[in-house]
């Protein structure tokens, strides 16, 4: 695989225990450490909180506008350190393109193994982000660095989005259909990379898809008939699915026939390489995940697969998905394909 990093380098991703979004703690656990957090209803201005794990908070500053607020930071998904840091501040900032916002600025968050790493590869870690930042037209303002164990990189990003153009992930409606706008199998392609598994011409379509700037959020916020937004991170395309469906009360129904797919990745799921974040999101949310009898072991591994810098799982009105289709496909998005409906019912995700 390309690597600009120092020839007397341990690899990169040898250095850390996980990587990219599958680095996340389990859905599960995570819903247990935040049960004791305090009710967001003292904060009237609050119009996102952490009631329905949305991808960013987002705080009203007036009639016209509201300030969107993430953070997101994982260890190396990749050898290269530019790509590191490329992908890891594509990631961040695609939660404030999900929430339908324009990003203003951005913090660098670092810890490194100073001792271990090159301070060349660090430099190229920080150049990646800073590029990526500069392509989405924001400065990287700042941030904070420690000496860590392990190589962790991302960003606390900044947007803004009128308080009207907010797109939440809980305000899916009933006929609404789903929209993907980005192949799935970052996890798969992951784990094969680390195995030395992984083509050169795979390695390249896993960079392009978790480069790609989430942009078409903030435009497709201002169209009415598109009505909630998440990106597809490292829950999986079922975790995040089944997160709009609680949150809007629905039914999600996803055709598995339908669903886009990285160069390869069904064959090397087949051949194994299947992350244990996986199994992990499958026990964390699968009570509330009904799968067609067909659907096989592979399969589900590949419907729980954390995806890194993923796409937007967009709810919109039947009658818009044309329209966003083609917007998605004019911005470079070539695997943005409808996936699915939205129904009334018993809120839970069904895949046929």
């Amino acid at each position: 695989m390309s690597n600009t990093s120092s020839t007397q380098a341990p690899r990169l991703t040898s250095l850390a225990h996980g990587g990219g979004c599958g680095c996340k703690i389990a859905p599960g656990v995570l819903s247990e450490l935040l049960s004791s957090m305090p009710a967001m209803s003292a904060y009237p201005n609050l119009l996102v909180g952490t009631d329905t794990a949305d991808d960013a908070a987002v705080y009203l500053l007036n009639e016209q506008q509201a300030l969107i607020a993430t953070t997101d930071f994982f260890m190396p998904i990749v050898d290269d350190p530019y790509q590191f840091g490329r992908i890891a501040a594509t990631n961040a900032l695609s939660d404030v393109y999900a929430m339908g916002g324009t990003p203003i600025m951005a913090l660098a968050i670092v810890g490194m193994p100073i001792n271990t790493m090159s301070k060349a590869d660090i430099a190229q870690i920080l150049k990646g982000g800073a590029d990526v930042c500069q392509a989405a037209g924001i400065p990287v303002a700042g941030g904070h660095t420690i000496d860590s164990v392990e190589p962790i990189y991302g960003l606390a990003a900044m947007g803004l989005v009128h308080p009207q153009a907010v797109r939440k992930n809980a305000e899916a409606k009933a006929g609404d259909v789903l929209i993907l706008s980005k192949g799935l199998g970052v996890g798969v392609m992951s784990a094969a990379f680390k195995k030395n598994a992984l083509s050169e011409a795979d390695y390249i379509a896993m960079i392009e898809s978790t480069t790609q700037l989430n942009t078409p959020g903030s435009e497709l916020a201002n169209w009415e008939g598109v009505h909630a937004m998440t990106d597809v991170t490292g829950f999986g395309l079922l975790g995040h699915a089944w997160e709009m469906a609680r949150g809007s009360q629905l039914q999600i129904n996803l055709d598995f026939a339908a669903l886009p797919w990285l160069s390869n990745v069904q064959n090397l799921a087949a051949d194994g390489y299947i992350t244990g974040a996986s199994q992990r999101n499958w026990q964390a949310y699968g009570e509330h995940i009904h799968l067609a009898p067909e659907v096989s072991e592979v399969q589900r591994a590949l419907l729980t697969d954390p995806q890194t810098s993923g796409g937007l799982l967009i709810s919109c009105s039947s009658d818009q998905a044309e329209q966003v289709l083609a917007l998605l496909h004019q911005r470079g998005f070539d695997y943005a394909a409808q996936i699915g409906q939205v129904s009334a019912g018993t809120a839970g995700v069904f895949v046929r």
